[in-house]
């Protein structure tokens, strides 16, 4: 195949590499540079989110994404308490932290820990927590002769600190009420 692989490089490795290829038609040449990155994590250019949002009884995913060469190791902590993966907590690969069930008691300050050979960071949010969104009360099936008018209601409760948007879709499709006002109408009741 013409493969040049290297296994644990080291920054002598880096420089200039040329592959030449050669029969009996003639020669070509090719390059390409080779760039050895290390580096300590960093949060400098992706913090945590400051307030992160989950629904009571959902799912929430906190995100930690350290720039960092090698790849770092990750580790999470709730105030003081170190947390470890469980039945309603997991540390993923890439360092997010997945929270299941949300409850109150899961409200507080969480720092993710990043670390490899080069140094270590780490960066805090807090987690909120909202009541979850309910549809209480759905579209109904309609049965309607051809040319006629229908109406469909749904009704939703939230957490008031949240905003609320309703999106319809037909077959899987949303509904652009800009482009089909001819045939579509919206009334938003407060």
């Amino acid at each position: 195949k013409g493969e040049l692989r290297m296994q644990g490089l080291t920054f002598d490795d880096a420089g200039m590499y040329q592959c030449i290829a050669e029969n009996m038609h003639g020669v070509i040449y090719a390059n390409a540079e080779l760039k050895i990155v290390a580096s300590p994590p960093t949060f400098e250019l992706n913090p945590m989110k400051k307030k992160i949002l989950a629904a009571k009884g959902g799912r929430v995913i906190i995100e930690c994404k350290p720039k960092a060469a090698p790849k770092p190791k990750f580790s999470w902590s709730k105030g003081t308490e170190l947390l470890v993966n469980g039945s309603r907590i997991r540390i993923w690969d890439d360092g997010s932290l997945e929270i299941i069930n949300v409850t109150k008691l899961d409200e507080g300050r969480y720092t993710c820990f990043a670390e490899n050979n080069r140094g270590k960071a780490n960066s805090t949010g807090v987690l909120e927590m909202t009541e979850a969104t309910r549809i209480t009360l759905a579209p109904l099936n309609v049965d309607v002769t051809v040319g006629e008018n229908a109406t469909m209601q749904c009704i939703a409760s939230h957490d008031p600190t949240l905003d609320l948007t309703f999106i319809w879709s037909l077959n899987g499709f949303v509904i652009d009420f800009e482009k089909e006002h001819e045939h579509y109408e919206r009334n938003v009741m407060v």
